[in-house]
């Protein structure tokens, strides 16, 4: 560290002097290092403040010298040294880090998870507490307590401040457990028509048998027993009943649909976020009638820590409604994708599907698949008992 700051300077020196040269170096007081002698030429280095005091001994020697200095943090401070600029840009920058450090530029919630971090910031805001407020401005005890009192669902809140950084830590009230009343009197009743094909009781008291047929609303477990005497016990009706049914669903699309596709022109758009202010860095209005649009952000970032400053692309992809022609087969593909993605959606799970029946239609204009499913699935819809 001592090198790059004093400099150093490479020397290779030969001639008929010589030998009497490196005796008035090491008598002359010169700090030399790296010093060794090879086929006649001398290389060694000196510090920058002995470069003129070498070039006398050498001049009295006569010794011819080539000289190089080294590239050092003083040789490049040196190079600028008549940069007025460059001494204006360090004086603004240290300015400007001096003002950030005692300038909130990160607000980090911590200690959250019902509530959000935006409903907390919000209610920050209304305190004067933003990105770019003055540290020494924030009242923290007065801006816990008002902070626990504005937020709904905060129990404790404290903040203190690290650098830019303000670190808000919130604790949230432990809620006891929801009691939920699920013995309730309630019978289960048929949510569809169907044929009976499994049935397990829990709870209650069974109606129907493997092989009945039940139209919708029919009771198939009953939450009112009775015994000999007459007395009657409610329960909270419970059980699996799988029936056999029948469900039917339309398709329809037309051989001349009208689409958005692309046209492979695009623009991009960027702005600048500071400080919850947005800045375009661009001028006019989007160029298309229409479009889809593409959004990234970028966080810029100062020797490591993160800056509030973002920088936002928007890419604008242009688009425009056309007419195309398809064949019927073209049409059938798009309307049996349809068709696999209803299934994959509503009909996965516990529903199986027995059977399909897929009958096609056309006008001319456009086709419609009516497909006919054969499920088997959980029949059961809960009903209360109201007693009087």
């Amino acid at each position: 560290m001592r090198d790059q700051l004093r400099g150093c300077i490479e020397v290779k020196a030969q001639g008929r002097g010589l030998y009497r040269f490196i005796n008035a170096l090491h008598t002359g007081g010169v700090t030399c290092f790296e010093e060794f002698c090879s086929g006649g030429v001398l290389s060694l280095q000196i510090y920058r403040r002995d470069l003129h005091r070498v070039e006398s001994l050498a001049e009295e020697c006569g010794v011819e010298l080539d000289c190089r200095e080294r590239p050092t943090l003083s040789s490049r401070l040196r190079r600028y040294r008549h940069r007025s600029g460059l001494i204006v840009g360090g004086m603004i920058i240290t300015a400007a880090l001096a003002y950030l450090s005692q300038t909130i530029l990160i607000i980090d919630i911590q200690g959250n998870t019902a509530v959000r971090d935006e409903v907390i910031l919000a209610a920050l805001e209304e305190l004067d507490i933003r990105p770019g407020t003055r540290a020494g401005d924030i009242d923290y005890i007065w801006s816990e307590d008002q902070l626990r009192l504005k937020v709904d669902g905060i129990a404790w809140a404290g903040m203190h401040r690290s650098g830019s950084r303000l670190v808000v830590e919130v604790t949230e009230p432990v809620l006891p457990p929801e009691r939920v009343r699920k013995r309730l009197p309630c019978n289960i009743v048929a949510s569809r028509d169907a044929v009976i094909v499994y049935t397990v009781v829990r709870d209650g008291m069974l109606m129907h048998k493997v092989g009945d047929f039940v139209p919708r609303g029919t009771l198939l477990i009953s939450g009112v027993t009775g015994d000999e005497t007459g007395h009657s016990t409610f329960h909270h009706a419970m059980g699996d009943i799988i029936g056999q049914y029948q469900e039917t669903v339309t398709f329809s699309g037309s051989l001349r649909p009208e689409r958005s596709i692309m046209t492979g022109r695009s623009k991009s758009r960027r702005s600048l976020r500071l400080f919850g202010w947005r800045i375009p860095l661009y001028l006019g209005k989007d160029p298309y009638e229409s479009s889809v649009s593409e959004e990234s952000s970028r966080q810029l970032s100062f020797f490591g820590k993160a800056l509030p400053i973002f920088v936002e692309r928007r890419k604008l992809l242009e688009t425009q409604v056309r007419a195309e022609e398809l064949t019927e087969e073209e049409l059938s593909a798009e309307l049996m994708e349809k068709v696999y993605l209803y299934e994959k959606n509503f009909l996965s799970g516990d529903t199986k599907i027995i059977s399909r029946d897929i009958q096609r239609t056309g006008d001319g204009e456009g086709m419609t698949l009516t497909v006919e499913y054969t499920l088997q699935g959980d029949i059961c819809s809960q009903r209360d008992i109201f007693l009087a």
